[in-house]
């Protein structure tokens, strides 16, 4: 048996992979066994693409709500200065 080749040693991608518990039902209150499964961060990500989706446009829609009641509605088209 030879010994490995440095350079092929270095040059190997090394990844380190973090499990996340993810609810199938995506309701965190419900911990049951089958209601949960150990997925990659990837995979997770992946599994509640949806209410990550719909949590980003609702902190959008927030985040125009607040500026219309401080400093009036939005112009299209218009750069506050």
């Amino acid at each position: 048996m030879s010994p490995p080749d440095l350079i092929e040693h270095l040059e190997m991608r090394q990844t380190k992979v973090s499990l996340a518990a993810a609810h199938l039902n995506h309701d965190p209150t419900s911990n049951r066994w089958r209601n949960l499964r150990a997925l990659c961060q990837r995979c997770h990500l992946l599994h509640d693409r949806m209410y990550h989706l719909t949590q980003r446009r609702l902190t959008l829609r927030r985040r125009l709500a607040l500026g219309d009641l401080f400093e009036g509605p939005y112009r299209i088209g218009m750069v506050r200065g």
